[in-house]
């Protein structure tokens, strides 16, 4: 059993991405979720995920009752250690600095040696809304984003998507090595690069040559390297793409906005079409736009299996369904 450290604000979509690198992912306090079977490589691929532990167990969160805990647990470790408290989003206004003194000496105790700096084992002492949960650390996910923002990317327009939520999007998606993720209406690239930057082939396809040259530009710059996933960019249009049948494993693609779109007046059929489309290349998608547009998914055939909203700013909200 595994504790995930969730990041951002909407611990249900934290925890649907995190499915895609743990079995039976199930959020137990806010910032927190329980797991199974870990994919420790995938957790590194993570977007609202910091970091997963090996569980030593669950209690209260009071500073004697997780001192109890690691008292009577059977710590099945070697070398040096060093203790690590969080009072996650400052929801039990725990001491920490304390928490970390008393575990520390637990585990002096019985005869660990501390090391603050560089220890062979980090103990996560995690502390949300009435729960501590204790384990050691296993894995971190890599926090690279930043470099990818729109604006830094070689290629940039206005309203393209953070590389952090097209991150989440992708691994949703199942995008990963050996896997082919094509996005219909890829504007810029930002959610090919980060399908391709977790290992997954990419095809991007927009009805604007423009667009299509832009992300291939951008997926030059981060994917181009040897030994590195194939990607390729088009023009086309999404309600008519030139693949065969189950060329995908999974679609991914961000509705034009009905405010912002060239294509306004006709934007419900174009969605529509390559809802239909996405369906026929491929079994899997996840769906982007400021409406659900889940009422065309299921008349093109797929089944909705969950839905999110996404914040933007005050006039924006990203509306996210997963197809299957």
């Amino acid at each position: 059993m595994y504790v995930f450290e969730l990041g951002g604000e909407d611990d249900a979509f934290a925890a649907r991405e995190a499915a895609s690198a743990a079995t039976d992912v199930e959020v137990v306090a806010p910032g927190l979720a329980l797991a199974c079977e870990v994919e420790h490589e995938r957790v590194r691929t993570l977007a609202y995920t910091h970091r997963a532990s090996r569980l030593i167990g669950r209690t209260n969160a009071t500073v004697s009752d997780a001192t109890a805990l690691l008292g009577d647990a059977a710590l099945d470790v070697e070398g040096t250690v060093a203790v690590r408290a969080r009072d996650v989003r400052r929801t039990t206004g725990i001491d920490t600095p304390t928490v970390e003194r008393r575990l520390g000496g637990v585990l002096t105790d019985r005869g660990f040696a501390v090391d603050l700096d560089d220890p062979d084992h980090e103990l996560r002492a995690l502390f949300a809304d009435g729960t501590c949960v204790l384990g050691w650390l296993v894995t971190e996910s890599v926090r690279d984003f930043g470099p990818r923002k729109p604006t830094k990317k070689p290629f940039f327009k206005p309203g393209s998507m953070d590389p952090l939520l097209a991150r989440a999007l992708v691994n949703i998606a199942g995008a990963r090595s050996g896997h082919r993720l094509v996005d219909p209406m890829c504007g810029t690239g930002g959610i090919l690069v980060e399908a391709g930057l977790v290992g997954a082939c990419v095809v991007g396809f927009d009805t604007q040559a423009t667009m299509a040259r832009g992300a291939a530009r951008n997926l030059t710059h981060y994917l181009d390297g040897e030994g590195g996933p194939g990607f390729a960019t088009a023009q086309s249009d999404a309600t008519r793409l030139p693949l065969c049948d189950d060329a995908a494993d999974a679609v991914v693609f961000d509705a034009p906005y009905g405010r912002q779109s060239k294509i306004e007046g006709d934007l419900d059929g174009v969605v529509a079409g390559a809802l239909t489309e996405a369906r026929r290349i491929a079994d899997r998608a996840v769906v982007v736009g400021d409406q659900p547009w889940t009422t065309a998914a299921r008349e093109a055939d797929w089944n909705v299996e969950a839905t999110f909203e996404r914040r933007v700013h005050r006039s924006l909200v990203r509306h996210i369904a997963i197809l299957g």
